[in-house]
């Protein structure tokens, strides 16, 4: 091999690029009419325009992709860790076009893409596998048939889509009367996300751990595994946090896995890097859970953790290569532990958001690496995820880890869409998982409502955003807007924040000092809480800001990370984030006639769906109208009041933007 086509986008392509050219390959992009810009274009020797933003149409284009990798000269193809890397065909189409796929042979790919499948081939070979049904034929897939099947299993149990991954197609069902409409739900789920609407069920194992063991084969027949990684907090589904080695995990049970784990890799002929998923009991037995055939999402912890590149050994093994090391000679180092910072609001369900990447500066410092794709300006866009970076440390012990890859997170500047930065610090620094007791159900147990909602701005947080507003809009502090009162200068303001959970908005009335030549510091608000601050220095986002809370406090040095954009004001403090704006005269009244009107919008940029109502008919409070994707999500829009649908902003295939109309509800005259 001499040049290297990478397959895939962002954080992904850039990863692939840097371990390439590292031992000397030419490396070839792709990339859409979205990614023009995107820094894994610039970072890669070639690039090659593949298509429209669509990803079915550009980066899950086989074709355009293997006509990209002869009109740039590449002899391989790197599918990267998406849809691609599990792609059977896609790897055959490689291999008769001449080219190299970086990854496993394309049976076993097919063995493992189904679950279904796989856990018949696992069970056969004598991997513990989760008791369930596991359909072998088409008619055997049916909703009587799986309902029949689910008596047999006991409830609660699982539905799982038979293809694909990434918790789509996947219910949690507790009783038989709750069955068959999950079933409808996660087939519709599925033939959407992956084209197979096939099914299987599976006891569901409370109290469980995901764990995963990851594996490696060369061309020679030899297979190790490289420890374990604990992917046990998830939302919907999808990781949240990795970490290596597994808190629950010892050197006698990790054998044990890592045994079952080999044994799955060599019943298929596994070439190349694979991670074999395990549900790990309360009990401490483990099973089956799925096989991905591509290298992982979280594959850095087992990177930091080893000492390895397992992209470089990815490359080597494609060339018929034999793995540099045997499995007595895998080492586990310290600790790592990855977080996924995604653009998503974790507070609403975790709805994917688009937007501008209004500011973004990854931390560094000892232990941390950050694996990203993005740049300050660039777009999130609703056509791909909407993971933003990976964020990693590693350290001498968990704790060590930990309190680095929290550190790290308050230290990462990001301003844009919202985003799940300071959820993740808050999970890092929960005390169940700071124990290591964390487990599938962790989020749902310990950030269900009230607990997961947003904490309001703290008094030094609107000190902070009150001088920052006023400096950033008369950045020459002129006398513009100031007033008079007993020989000092006064500024009346009226601040807003806008990402508020509570139904009155959280406002403040404040005012601002001169106290003396090029000061100005907070004099009080209405309310009766009074703390000044003033600017020390600036460095970019970072401002450097002293508080003094009360006569009788010394003042206190922080640093704030502030950002003025789109006239609002973004704000963080200790990982603490609010945004600003300020509030004019009139218009509370403007918001509340708004409000009445039983107008629909969308939150977040995607395609409609579905529509559930025509105009003219009559809803109820609470009941489904639209249902909206956005960045692989589905979501239901529901209506805030009781009346008649007055009007319909969109139709099923639309794509609609960020704040677009759905729908209008004119509300019954007793609303």
């Amino acid at each position: 091999m001499e040049s290297i086509l990478i397959a895939n986008r962002g954080e992904i392509a850039c990863r692939v690029i840097r371990s390439a050219r590292a031992l000397g390959y030419r490396t070839v992009a792709v990339f859409s009419d979205a990614d023009r810009d995107a820094p894994h274009v610039a970072q890669a020797d070639r690039a090659v325009h593949i298509g429209p933003p669509a990803a079915s149409a550009s980066y899950l284009n086989g074709e355009a992709l293997i006509a990209a990798a002869r009109q740039a000269g590449a002899d391989a193809i790197h599918p990267g860790y998406g849809f691609l890397s599990e792609n059977a065909d896609f790897a055959r189409a490689c291999a008769d076009a001449g080219l190299t796929f970086i990854g496993p042979p394309p049976q076993a790919i097919e063995w493992m893409g189904n679950k279904a499948a796989a856990k018949h081939r696992m069970i056969a070979a004598g991997v513990p596998c989760v008791p369930g049904y596991q359909p072998d034929s088409e008619d055997s897939g049916t909703d009587a048939r799986l309902i029949a099947a689910a008596a047999d299993i006991g409830y609660p149990l699982l539905v799982k889509a038979a293809a694909g991954g990434g918790g789509r197609g996947m219910r949690l069902v507790t009783s038989a009367a709750e069955l068959p409409a999950a079933l409808q739900s996660a087939r519709a789920e599925a033939e959407s996300a992956f084209g197979d609407g096939q099914l299987l069920l599976e006891r569901a194992v409370l109290g469980a751990r995901h764990v995963e063991l990851q594996v490696f084969g060369d061309q020679h027949g030899a297979v190790i595994h490289l420890g374990e990684r604990d992917c046990s907090v998830q939302r919907r589904h999808q990781k949240v946090i990795e970490e290596a080695p597994s808190p629950a995990v010892d050197a006698e049970l990790r054998a044990r896995m890592g045994a079952a784990a080999v044994l799955a890799a060599k019943t298929i002929g596994y070439v190349g890097a694979g991670t074999v998923e395990f549900l790990l009991g309360p009990d401490g037995e483990f099973y089956f859970l799925e096989m991905n055939t591509r290298l992982q999402v979280e594959h850095p912890v087992t990177e930091l953790v080893t000492g390895h590149d397992l992209v470089a050994w990815q490359l080597r093994v494609a060339e018929g290569q034999p793995l540099p090391i045997t499995q007595d000679q895998v080492q586990l180092c310290g600790h790592a532990i990855e977080v996924r910072l995604y653009a998503e609001d974790p507070y609403a369900s975790f709805m994917p958001q688009a937007g501008t990447l209004l500011a973004w500066e990854p931390a560094t410092g000892a232990g941390v690496r950050v694996d990203h794709g993005l740049r300050s300006g660039q777009e999130i866009t609703p056509h791909y995820d909407p993971m933003i970076a990976k964020v990693i440390a590693h350290g001498a012990d968990r704790d060590e880890a930990r309190r680095r890859l929290a550190r790290a997170l308050e230290r990462t500047v990001l301003f844009g869409p919202l985003h799940n930065k300071a959820f993740l610090r808050d999970v890092l620094l929960h005390r169940v998982f700071a124990e290591g007791g964390a487990t599938t159900h962790f989020i749902a147990d310990n950030f269900a409502e009230p607990l997961k909602r947003r904490v309001p701005p703290t008094t030094r947080m609107w000190a902070a955003a009150a001088l920052l507003w006023t400096t950033a809009r008369d950045p020459a502090l002129t006398d513009d807007g100031w007033r008079t009162s007993e020989g000092s200068l006064e500024f009346p303001l009226h601040l807003r924040a806008l990402d508020s959970d509570d139904g009155d908005p959280l406002d403040r009335q404040l005012t601002l000092s001169c106290t003396g030549p090029g000061a100005r510091e907070i004099a009080g608000f209405s309310d009766g809480a009074g703390v000044h601050a003033r600017v020390l220095s600036r460095d970019g986002a970072r401002v450097r800001v002293e508080f003094r809370e009360g006569d009788d406090q010394e003042p206190l040095q922080e640093t704030v990370l502030a950002l003025f954009a789109d006239d609002a004001l973004y704000l963080e403090i200790t990982g603490h984030s609010a945004r600003f704006g300020e509030v004019l005269p009139g218009a509370d009244a403007e918001e509340e006639a708004g409000a009445r009107d039983g107008v629909l919008r969308a939150p977040a940029t995607g395609r409609v769906v579905a529509v559930h109502v025509a105009v003219g008919d009559r809803v109820e409070a609470g009941q489904a109208l639209v249902v909206v994707e956005s960045m692989k999500i589905q979501q239901t829009y529901t209506a805030a009041l009781a009346g008649a649908v007055a009007e319909l902003g969109v139709k099923v295939g639309d794509q609609v933007a960020k704040g677009g109309l759905l729908a209008r509800v004119e509300a019954d005259a007793a609303e």
